[in-house]
């Protein structure tokens, strides 16, 4: 019997398992890329032969616009859910409805008969003195109003801490950080899962409700993007293909903050500009998509019952000034200023808990940081608000009809005219809002720093903006003042006329809102778009575009990475930084293994292995490919294989194919060696070797090498020196050089 006729094909059909990847690992975008078109040509192909084979083709190329309708309407509703949750739970920690429990403080007061001016002292809903006491004035009653507060607070925040570390521990946090990582091409198992999905959703609702200086726009687009990566199960083309699914996750990011500010057009923006890492035509248009039906399921569910998609929805009718250019971009010089002094300590802090026993004890670190800010925060009633009720206050235009504290100024109603008020002398009621609003803002400013890392569900946008806000009303009331003793100063003179409105404070916030934002997350565009979407105010677009860019400079100058990137770099996830430049000098053969002094680099011949040598192989290495060579004297490149496919393959050949055992030769050309009869059978891997690996000579400047990782998506990259096989650079390779060359510890990279 020869050996040709034993010798059987195997792997004609492809195994389960081959061509997938393991947890923790990067994929290789080229091959996902060229399986697609494979899979695509196959199928135009074959759709000429039959009417149920156009059928299919037609249902295949529908596949992606129905996957991101399911994912707009999964994400909208599950933000409408959310907004009306935490709503309800953040004021049950101040009263309850009589009318019916489930309806929250506004919606309780809607069918009360009251006055305009006590609309929020309707008899139908009861503060907790009310209803224990029978009364609600006097010291007794506001400590026990004091009393429970800090015990709901504390309460919900435990209840998400536990929840996360029972079932989710994925489900703290903001979550972008790490979509940014997943869209780059890195593989977290779970961290997209359903389990994820469910107890974010309740957590997040839970830790706002809570209390805590944190925001849930950040969460939403993880939640979006667990709901884009749960339906991908359902259509064959994205399941089994990474490199698509992460086109439908860059359109799902869209979606998240198109529902987190009603901002569809922000949304992708953000996904293109902050998220995303591949992001071709195609997914723009399904984001844009995904990104409208997301936005529309939210307005139909209408959770603040003001048929808007935020709660912090302003319209000015003012112009702005020319000279009002001056406090805006003072307003982004402490945006950037805020935003850099909160990175370093945020990273300080994070870094802190990771290294010391701090991070054993998430749960109590939790409660500390509740029972703080929630003793901080009641007897304030800028900070025991929630804190998109206090944006929205902050980016309030006073009116005539306003009750609030920060609108009783002195009134002179002879000079009103129509529905524009005149500037006016400020009250007594707007000095104490001044300095209950400069102690919430040192309050925020530094108890996020505490909060933004820790064991629960905490996005970051809402406390920046507030941050912002704060400032920038307050400086927004100091000009209206200013202007109105001084209205014959020269640079009021020709603009800003006794008895006529010229500055506007909730614009000076709404753009101080956007400067500190912009410092800590560094977006430009997508920040403005998002903060116009919000507030409807088209003509201040070049206002906010002023402080967005000066923040962005000003932080930029301090510290070059934004909040995401510091965070990602902290937790050594693998990821090349596309906006960086790689300025050394230095060569592929500088940066390969092995090194010098290293041992040789492991290769596979292509037809001179046995099974057993092959086993030895992956027994004592833990390397993720080898690279397959003509012989070890030639050194002549053939191509690469992938551990993982190699061990499922020669398992499976173990079982299945007769006459397999641990001297059998293994071979990766067309045809077999010649071998002596006797010779027991062969096996054929052709089919699980990349014939075309990525080759660079060992005088490659880094700088290509790094280009070439970053646009393409590699994994690994085989160095070769006139032909022949030198060695190999993988994309940790990569980022443990850029990390040396920064004077950074190079084992950080490493996830962990």
């Amino acid at each position: 019997m020869n050996g040709t006729s034993t010798m059987m094909d195997f792997l004609e059909e492809p195994l389960p398992g081959v061509g997938t990847y393991e947890d923790f690992n990067t994929i290789d975008w080229v091959r996902e890329k060229s399986r697609d078109r494979d899979r695509h040509r196959e199928i135009t192909s074959r759709s000429k032969e039959s009417t149920w084979a156009l059928i299919h083709s037609v249902s295949d190329a529908f596949s992606g616009w129905l996957l991101m309708l399911l994912i707009g309407l999964l994400a909208g509703s599950l933000a409408g859910l959310i907004d009306i949750s935490a709503h309800w739970m953040t004021d049950l920690k101040e009263g309850v409805c009589l009318a019916g429990f489930w309806f929250n403080h506004e919606h309780c007061c809607w069918k009360s008969n009251t006055t305009f001016t006590d609309r929020d002292k309707c008899p139908e809903w009861k503060s907790w003195s009310q209803l224990i006491l029978g009364h609600g004035e006097g010291a007794f009653a506001y400590i026990l109003n004091y009393f429970m507060y800090v015990i709901w607070a504390l309460l919900f925040s435990l209840l998400a801490v536990l929840l996360v570390k029972g079932f989710a521990p994925y489900a703290c946090g903001s979550g972008i950080p790490e979509i940014k990582t997943i869209l780059s091409g890195f593989i977290i198992r779970g961290y997209l899962g359903k389990w994820t999905l469910i107890i974010k959703t309740i957590t997040l609702v839970l830790a706002v409700s809570s209390g805590l200086s944190l925001g849930k726009e950040g969460p939403l687009v993880h939640v979006a993007c667990c709901c884009g990566n749960i339906l991908c199960h359902l259509f064959t083309k994205y399941r089994k293909n990474e490199a698509k699914r992460r086109e439908v996750l860059s359109a799902a990011a869209a979606a998240g903050v198109s529902v987190a500010f009603g901002a569809p057009i922000g949304g992708v923006l953000f996904s293109l500009e902050e998220v995303s890492y591949y992001f071709p035509l195609k997914t723009l248009w399904r984001s844009f998509f995904a990104a409208l039906v997301a936005a529309f399921t939210l307005r139909s569910i209408n959770p603040f019952g003001n048929s808007r998609l935020v709660l912090f929805y302003v319209e000015f009718h003012m112009p702005w000034h020319l000279l009002e250019l001056v406090p805006f971009i003072l307003l982004g010089i402490f945006g950037g200023l805020w935003g850099a002094f909160f990175i370093r300590s945020n990273i300080a802090w994070c870094r802190r808990r990771k290294t010391t026993k701090l991070g054993k004890y998430p749960v109590l670190e939790v409660f500390v940081v509740t029972a703080i800010t929630a003793i901080l925060a009641f007897p304030n009633e800028y900070t025991r608000m929630s804190t998109s009720e206090l944006i929205s206050e902050l980016f309030n235009d006073c009116g005539i009809l306003d009750s609030s504290k920060l609108c009783e100024y002195v009134n002179d109603f002879n000079s009103t005219k129509g529905d524009d008020l005149p500037d006016r002398a400020a009250g007594p009621g707007v000095y104490t809002a001044m300095w209950q609003l400069a102690l919430a803002l040192i309050m925020k400013v530094f108890i996020t720093i505490f909060t933004f890392g820790m064991k629960v569900p905490s996005g970051l946008f809402i406390p920046s903006m507030a941050v912002g806000a704060i400032a920038g009303r307050l400086l927004g009331v100091a000009m209206e003042q200013v202007a109105y003793y001084h209205h014959d100063w020269a640079i009021f003179s020709g603009w800003c006329s006794q008895g006529a409105d010229c500055i506007t404070p909730g614009l000076y916030a709404m753009v101080g809102a956007a400067a500190c934002l912009g410092g800590v997350t560094r977006m430009t565009v997508s920040l403005v778009v998002i903060m116009f979407e919000l507030t409807g105010g088209l003509e201040y677009i070049v206002p906010l575009m002023a402080a967005a860019m000066t923040s962005k400079w000003v932080a930029d100058a301090i510290g070059r990475e934004g909040i995401y990137d510091a965070h990602i770099r902290l937790n050594g996830y693998p990821f090349l930084e596309a906006k960086e430049e790689f300025s050394h000098k230095t060569l592929a053969m500088d940066v390969m293994r092995p090194r010098r002094n290293d041992p040789p680099l492991t290769v596979i011949t292509q037809d001179s292995m046995t099974v057993e040598d092959v086993e030895t192989i992956i027994n004592e290495t833990t390397y993720s490919g080898y690279p397959v060579v003509v012989s070890r004297e030639s050194q002549r490149l053939v191509g690469f294989v992938l551990r993982r496919d190699l061990i499922i393959s020669v398992e499976n050949a173990r079982k299945k194919q007769d006459g397999i055992v641990s001297t059998s030769i293994i071979y990766f050309t067309d045809h077999s060696p010649p071998l002596p009869p006797s010779s027991p059978s062969m096996l054929k891997l052709r089919s699980i070797l990349d014939l075309s690996p990525f080759t660079v000579t060992d005088q490659t400047p880094m700088e290509i090498v790094v280009d070439i990782f970053r646009k393409l998506g590699l994994r690994q990259c085989l160095v070769t020196h006139n032909g022949k096989l030198l060695g190999i650079i993988t994309k940790k390779d990569v980022l443990k050089h850029i990390a040396q060359l920064a004077n950074q510890d190079p084992d950080s990279i490493l996830f962990n």
